[in-house]
């Protein structure tokens, strides 16, 4: 599984960004992204099943959207209300049916005034 992802760059608070990830290769049970801030561990963000249902962290529900499918292999991460400590190296994740989980490269959205 190879994964793409675009997205990502500056935006001031309050603002809104959209990231993007296309996977090839193997059928995916889940497609989300991860984030991972300065010197923090990486967090699940958003991710979607191949039943539909969609899992958040709490620090993002409300604000941040994830849609897609995971049989097009695709999902879309939009993001509202960012706030600063949204700044971070965002990473799509897909993990195949049987479970091994594959990663693409990061992408920067930096929340800054």
């Amino acid at each position: 599984v190879q994964l793409q992802a675009s997205g990502g760059g500056l935006v001031q608070p309050g603002g809104s960004l959209t990231l993007s990830c296309t996977a090839s290769g193997n059928i995916l049970s889940a497609l989300g992204w991860y984030r991972q801030g300065p010197g923090d561990y990486r967090e699940l963000v958003a991710v979607l099943k191949s039943d539909g249902s969609a899992e958040y962290a709490d620090s993002v529900k409300a604000r941040f959207t994830i849609s897609g499918a995971t049989y097009k292999k695709t999902v879309t991460l939009q993001m509202n209300s960012l706030k600063v400590e949204d700044t971070a190296v965002y990473y799509c994740n897909g993990r195949s049916i049987v479970n091994k989980s594959y990663w693409g490269p990061g992408t920067l959205v930096t929340v800054s005034s």
